[in-house]
């Protein structure tokens, strides 16, 4: 109000014409307030030519740019080249009442630019030491109310969290955090931390049931199979099931799992058994079984080996209504053990070749009587060979390779065994002489066939000389040799002459031999014979006094 006080006066002193006492009087303090300007601060302390320059009010500036912008007649400070990008609207930020330099506010609805344009520690506080490593501009997580309370933009931000999420720069894992490596990203996304997108198994460290206990995460439902083995040795990290068990170093006890209930269990169509799954099954897969152990199946064999469950009987089996195992074995079709009792005839209707086994190419000629030979407990050896059924000549089969032959002792024969022995039994044979081949002596020697007894007369000629080859006695020698004149009537015995039981004569008086004399030259009488020597008449008949056709010595 003073200066306009002194406005007037200076008026007055310059010749300006008075403006009377009205004039005068109007000098009274003005409230400027009433301009639609109060002054206020630090304005109440300018002087009113500060403002209005050359005394004109009219059109003078209300804003605080109007006047401070140093390029109009108000000489006043304007903004320091060093100020931050900014509108010009002064009073969002300074106020009246204090200087320049003291900022009441920053309204950064005013504030132009980037934020690190004023937040480079420079013009206003840039990021603390501790801040996380990052070129965004600060608006991206804060806002211009509070540093803190940040709202982080992630977008684009896909691994090295931890960088940040350490627990000292930003929020990190939790004491109740599962145990795990420091790769945030691998289970969270930058939108939540909870829940998490997945939990990736590659990160997390300890075993599974350190997690896997029914409070941090699942753990094993009530009707798990009960085991002390870790979740993973069943179980994979992608899902629960299917699970894929870890069968090592089981090898009984299935049926407490496989039971239908708490694992998989014997199907509807399952051969009818009992439950020791591991007897066929083996841990790896359930198909193909490993073996049927027929010791834990249960019923009869058809109501498996049907062809529909298992292999049945193939459409050249023998005509039968028995069980399998009536012939078969559990380790093996074949060989089949047929149960032959009470089967006594009509085996070729089998043993054909075809059905079953038949005669091989090496069996002997015989008709197809297969029962006359052998019996139902085994093809070898034959019971007996009944001769009635065989074909052939007994050397077709009797020949050393397919059947007993003749031994190295054996007589020399032809072949026709039957000449000799009986289809009973090769001994005693009933010898057929017109097929022995060879002497006498070459079986009748004593070792081979009955030889000459001791007693019997000595001689080198065959036996067939005197004998016959249907009984040894009688004997029948007749003598064919020159030196045996006649036939001796007598009828001498053999001894008579052969007086050592041999072939070679001992003649009684050899000077003689081989005239009748060797023999008769003591029965000679000189008297009867005109006295002449016997010597003279050594050969009684060649004398003409005697004849070796009578039975005397007389003429």
């Amino acid at each position: 109000m003073k200066q306009c006080g002194a406005i007037l006066t200076l008026l007055v002193l310059l010749g300006v014409p008075a403006l009377g006492e009205a004039a005068v009087a109007s000098a009274v303090p003005f409230d400027h307030f009433t301009t639609g300007f109060e002054l206020d601060g630090m304005h109440k302390n300018v002087e009113c030519e500060a403002c209005h320059v050359h005394g004109v009010f009219k059109g003078t500036p209300r804003t605080c740019v109007g006047c401070h912008d140093g390029s109009n007649r108000i000489a006043n400070s304007a903004k320091s080249p060093r100020h931050m990008m900014t509108t010009n609207a002064c009073e969002t930020c300074h106020t009246p009442f204090t200087s320049w330099s003291t900022v009441a506010l920053v309204d950064h609805e005013q504030v132009q630019g980037t934020c690190q344009s004023c937040h480079n520690g420079t013009y206003a506080n840039p990021k603390p030491p501790t801040h996380p490593p990052t070129s965004a501009d600060c608006g991206n997580c804060h806002n211009t109310f509070s540093w803190v309370a940040t709202a982080f933009d992630h977008a684009g931000i896909v691994d090295n969290c931890f960088s940040c999420h350490n627990g000292t720069k930003a929020t990190g894992k939790s004491p109740k955090h599962i145990p795990t490596d420091n790769v945030c990203e691998a289970c969270h996304s930058t939108l939540a931390w909870v829940p998490p997108t997945v939990v990736d198994h590659m990160h997390v460290l300890g075993s599974c049931s350190s997690c896997h206990n029914g409070s941090r995460a699942t753990g094993k439902p009530a009707n798990h199979v009960p085991t002390t083995l870790e979740c993973n040795a069943c179980h994979s990290t992608l899902a629960w099931k299917p699970a894929s068990f870890d069968h090592t170093g089981i090898t009984s006890g299935c049926f407490s799992c496989h039971n239908g209930t708490k694992a998989t269990g014997k199907p509807a169509n399952h051969i009818q058994s009992d439950n020791i799954c591991e007897a066929c099954h083996s841990t790896l897969t359930w198909n193909p079984v490993t073996v049927v152990d027929h010791m834990h199946v249960l019923g009869n064999c058809s109501t498996c080996h049907n062809g529909v469950q298992a292999t049945g009987k193939p459409p050249g089996h023998v005509v039968t209504t028995l069980e399998c195992n009536a012939c078969h074995s559990t380790v093996a079709w074949k060989p089949a053990g047929f149960d032959h009792t009470g089967v006594t005839s009509g085996c070729f209707s089998c043993h054909n070749g075809t059905k079953a086994t038949g005669k091989p190419s090496n069996h002997i000629l015989t008709d197809n009587i297969c029962e006359a030979c052998h019996s139902t407990l085994a093809w070898k050896p034959a019971t007996v060979v009944d001769h009635a059924h065989v074909l052939g000549s007994c050397s077709s089969c009797h020949n050393g390779t397919i059947a007993t032959g003749k031994p190295n002792t054996h007589i020399q024969t032809d072949s026709s065994c039957e000449a000799c022995h009986s289809t009973l039994v090769w001994k005693p044979a009933n010898v057929d002489h017109a097929h022995v081949l060879g002497t006498c002596s070459s079986c009748h020697n004593g070792t081979i066939a009955t030889g000459k007894n001791t007693g019997h007369f000595v001689t080198t000629r065959e036996c067939d000389s005197c004998h016959g080859t249907v009984a040894w006695s009688p004997s029948t020698f007749h003598h064919t040799s020159a030196n045996y004149p006649g036939d001796h009537r007598g009828n001498p015995p053999c001894t008579a002459c052969h007086t050592t039981n041999a072939e070679v004569v001992p003649w009684p008086y050899p000077a003689y031999q081989p005239d009748c004399a060797g023999c008769h030259a003591a029965d000679y009488r000189p008297g009867a014979h005109g006295n002449k020597s016997v010597s003279v008449n050594r050969d009684c008949g060649s004398s003409g006094c005697h004849r070796v056709s009578a039975s005397s010595w007389s003429k």
